[in-house]
This record gives C-alpha cells, sequence and structure tokens, in this order.
C-alpha cells in the first residue's frame, strides 16, 4: 500500500483545504444567524436533500458503483467503463429530477398537511420550526441532482486514479457559500433575505460540484450520452444498491427522528450538534477520509482479483492509520473543546452562552471520532466485497440503539445525552460490522491490531495528561479571553503533537513510518 500513499497525502492535504473552509463557513453561518430557530431551519432543511445523495449519491451509488466500474475498466478498458458512466447518470438525473419534483411538490404543501393532522399534537413553537424548514428546503432540494451527479462523476474519477478534483468538490461549494454570505453581509440585508441568499449559494456551488468532476471526465476521454438502457452491469448495481437504499433509508429515519427530537427540545439544539458535528469532522475529513477513499478502489480490486492476503494487509494498514490519527485526535479535542468553540464561533450572533451550550456536545462528539472513522474503513471493506447486506444490518442495529438512547437520555442531559446517544450508536455499528467482517473472512479479523491498540491508548492517555497539565499551567496567568484561548490552541496542539510523536517512536506503533512517508510527501510537494 506504500505506493498509494501519494495519492492519500493528496487527497487528505485537499481536504484539509475543504474541511478548513467548510469550518469557515459554519463559523460565517453562526456569526450572521447564530443559534436561532431560523438557523436550526436551515440546518435541518439542507439535511433533506443531503440525506437523499447518501441514499442515491455518495453512499448506495458509490458503494455499488466503484467496484463494478473496476471491473468494467478491466475487462473492456475505458470504453465500456465511459459506457457504464453514461448509462448510470443518465438513470441518476431522471430517478433524482423525479424525486426533487414529488419531494418539492410534498414540502410546499407542508402547511395544509400539518393543518389536516390537526399538528400531530405538536406545540406551536414546534411546528413554525418544521414550516420554516419546510419552506427552506423547497429551495434547497435541487441540490440534490447536483450532488448525486457530482458523486458519480467523482467516483468515476478515482476509479480512473484521478483523486484531486473529487477531493476539490466540497471546496466549491463551501467557498460560493461564504462569498454570499459576505455579500449579504455588506448589503446589511435582514435576516431571511440573507438567508434565501444562503440558500441560493447552495445551488450554486451544487452546480460547480457537478461540473468540476465532469470536466475532468471530459479531458479523460469520455463523452456524456443520455442512455437508459440496462445491461448486466447496471442491473449488477441496482441489485448491490438494493440493500444500501434500505440501510440508507433507514439512516434517513435515524437523522430525521435526531432533528425531531432535536427541534422539539429548543430553538438551538440542530444548530449546535451540526457546529459541533463539524468541528469533529475536521480530523475525520483531513486523514479517515482521504484513507477510506484511497483504500477503497484498492481493496475493491484485489478483491475483483481473488487476492485476499493482499486485501488484508491492505485493510489492516488502512484501520492502522486510521486508529494512529484518530485516538489521540478525540483526546485533544475533548480537553480543549471550550477554547476550540469560543475562539471558532463566540462572535457576532453566536454568544457566551452559546459557547456554554456547545462545549459538552463537542467534547463527547470528539470522543467518539474513533469509532467513526472505524466505521468509516469497516464498512468499505463489505462494500469492496459486494456485501451490501451486512451494512444494512449494521444501521438497524445503530437505529434501534439511537432512537432509544436519544428517548432515555434526552430526559436528564438534554442535547447532550442526544449526541452521547449516536456516539453509543456507531459505537453498536462499528462492533457489529467488525465482527460481521472477521466471520466472512478471518483474515480482516481485529486481531492484529490489538497489539498496536494498547500501544496508541496509552500514548494517547500521555498525551493528554500533557495537554490538562498545559491548560492548568495557561490558567495561572490572568489573560483576556481571547488571548488566552489563542495561546490555548496554538501553543498546546503542536505540544501534543510533539509528546505523541514522541511516544509513536518510543513504544513503536506500527504506521509511524507511513505517517512520515505521508509528510515527507506533502513537504516535497510544497517545496
Amino acid at each position: 500500500m506504500s505506493k498509494h500513499l501519494k495519492n492519500i497525502g493528496v487527497v487528505a492535504g485537499l481536504t484539509v483545504v475543504s474541511r478548513v473552509l467548510g469550518l469557515v463557513r459554519e463559523i460565517f453561518i453562526a456569526a450572521v444567524f447564530g443559534t436561532s430557530a431560523l438557523s436550526s431551519a436551515f440546518v435541518s432543511a439542507f439535511t433533506l436533500p443531503n440525506l437523499f445523495r447518501r441514499l442515491l449519491g455518495e453512499g448506495a451509488l458509490t458503494a455499488a458503483f466503484v467496484p463494478t466500474l473496476t471491473q468494467e475498466l478491466e475487462q473492456r478498458r475505458r470504453a465500456g467503463a465511459f459506457a457504464l458512466v453514461s448509462k448510470v447518470t443518465s438513470w441518476l438525473l431522471v430517478v433524482t429530477t423525479a424525486l426533487v419534483v414529488l419531494a418539492m411538490l410534498v414540502l410546499a404543501n407542508a402547511g395544509n398537511l400539518l393543518g389536516l393532522g390537526g399538528g400531530f399534537g405538536l406545540q406551536a413553537e414546534t411546528v413554525q420550526r418544521l414550516l420554516l424548514g419546510a419552506d427552506l428546503a423547497v429551495i434547497l432540494f435541487p441540490y440534490l441532482v447536483f450532488v448525486c451527479l457530482a458523486a458519480a462523476f467523482s467516483a468515476a474519477c478515482q476509479v480512473l486514479g484521478r483523486f484531486t478534483e473529487p477531493a476539490l468538490s466540497p471546496v466549491w461549494l463551501n467557498c460560493t457559500i461564504i462569498g454570499v454570505l459576505v455579500l449579504g453581509g455588506w448589503w446589511a440585508w435582514g435576516d431571511r433575505e440573507r438567508m434565501n441568499l444562503l440558500c441560493m449559494g447552495v445551488l450554486a456551488g451544487g452546480f460547480l460540484q457537478m461540473a468540476v468532476p465532469a470536466a475532468v471526465l471530459w479531458a479523460e476521454g469520455w463523452r456524456p450520452a443520455f442512455d437508459l438502457r440496462i445491461d448486466d452491469r447496471v442491473q449488477e448495481i441496482v441489485r448491490l444498491m438494493g440493500p444500501m437504499v434500505i440501510g440508507s433509508a433507514i439512516y434517513f429515519i435515524n437523522m430525521a427522528v435526531s432533528r425531531f427530537i432535536g427541534l422539539s427540545l429548543n430553538d438551538s439544539a440542530a444548530q449546535v450538534l451540526n457546529l459541533a458535528t463539524r468541528v469533529m469532522e475536521l480530523p475525520i475529513g483531513v486523514f479517515t477520509a482521504a484513507i477510506a477513499t484511497v483504500v477503497f478502489p484498492l481493496i475493491a480490486r484485489h478483491a475483483a482479483r481473488a487476492d485476499w492476503t493482499q486485501l488484508g494487509a491492505d485493510y489492516h494498514k488502512g484501520l492502522r492509520l486510521v486508529l494512529v490519527i484518530n485516538i489521540p485526535a478525540a483526546a485533544g479535542l475533548a480537553l480543549l473543546s471550550e477554547p476550540v468553540t469560543r475562539l471558532l464561533f463566540e462572535r457576532g450572533a453566536f454568544t457566551a452562552g452559546d459557547t456554554v451550550l456547545m462545549t459538552p456536545i463537542l467534547a463527547v462528539y470528539a470522543l467518539g471520532l474513533p469509532f467513526l472513522s472505524f466505521t468509516t474503513v469497516a464498512l468499505r471493506g463489505f462494500y469492496a466485497l459486494k456485501d451490501t447486506t451486512t451494512p444494512v444490518r449494521a444501521a438497524a442495529l445503530s437505529f434501534v440503539v439511537n432512537l432509544v438512547l436519544s428517548l432515555v437520555l434526552m430526559r436528564w442531559l438534554s442535547t447532550v445525552g442526544l449526541a452521547l446517544a449516536g456516539n453509543i450508536a456507531v459505537l453498536a455499528q462499528a462492533w457489529y460490522l467488525q465482527k460481521r467482517l472477521s466471520a466472512r473472512l478471518p483474515g480482516l479479523g481485529f486481531g492484529p491490531l490489538l497489539p498496536n491498540l494498547g500501544k496508541i491508548l496509552l500514548a494517547s492517555l500521555l498525551m493528554g495528561a500533557a495537554v490538562w497539565g498545559g491548560l492548568q499551567a495557561v490558567g495561572w496567568f490572568t489573560l483576556p479571553p481571547f488571548i488566552h484561548d489563542v495561546a490555548v490552541v496554538s501553543g498546546l496542539i503542536p505540544v501534543a503533537v510533539v509528546v505523541y510523536g514522541v511516544l509513536l517512536w518510543g513504544l513503536r506503533i506500527e504506521g509511524r513510518e507511513d505517517l512520515v512517508a505521508l509528510w515527507s510527501r506533502r513537504r516535497g510537494r510544497a517545496t
């Protein structure tokens, strides 16, 4: 796998840019709208097309498309692969357009539906938040067409070995949203006018997300053709997608229930959970998504050739890299959750009270980071084997755990309880996936990782102790809040990296050479 570290480095570097811009985007949104009902309505409305994107695009379609397209490329070269791309994107265009029209009609009549149902017994404030979210969702739903086509084009680029442009895809969305927020602030419009402008920015960014990887495929020789003919490859993709669509539907219901519970709690819950998730996604996006993106086509190729030994070796290397990075990242982010929240978001409409509300939620989410990262890679193992049924069962398990614990824990812990329930659900999903994967192929068992896992946990604990000590030391000085937070974040993070790096070598943790290789490649490109 070492020769593929360059691709991981490329994707990781560009994903850093994307995730940072995504975080900047959320900072702008929080500064303009705070944690108001309007911001929570936007988060909930934007969740709808994003969840259907996972249903039809980046989740089910990509998982079924990559192995099948890889086989087509192996057997019929580029001509066959490009023909399959045209067939898949043609069907995707038809299905998503129909879905968008139907969803917009339903959402546009949400008020009538709630009226006929007597509000379904909901409080008046909750009904108003739901109606506001429905109004914004009508504007945002066409984003689904763009982003699903972008997912198909990006998957094809990755199979062809083009990782740069797909990794840049979210950059166009983030830059467009930041631009329209700056424009809205410049003209000092009202909140609802700024929100409408923000929705327009989402649509413009989605179009760019689709257009850029499509242009890459054009440069590689693909010529788009509207082709709805069904052949064996298309049938195979549909067959593989079937269980995943069910699994994604479970995920959709899971997220919808979580958003509903959040909206029923208070105006701020949905937005605060969203912001905490965005901060947590930064370490996930920097390496986990990059590793999974590169490992997936690689192990899919091994599976297509029935090379189980090499598949197991590369799968374990990917998991080891994920754990080496994300366990210490979780410890550090949990300890620094308060200064990180204050430094990133406390400005404009986001107040000190919002920081107090968000800090424990971010800390809880941070502790779930290793489990979420592990699940991301483990799912790729099943998709490479064209097993899309087991992930459905895992999703169902996660849904039940999340729903039950959310209803129980919210009574005592409010919004923090929702975050904790989500973490435990992901842990259950990770355990189930790895157990089934080990049963399917003993060579993919977790056993080879256990010795290093103990060392990683010890190194992370010692690093966390150093960070905690640093926090106490900085607290001895009387500093303005902003200077204190800058000193903590800019000072303790490098200290944590150095301490953990020393422990990596002192404890001889496997995977350290791969991290050095990634760093060396990135430095080489920078110079």
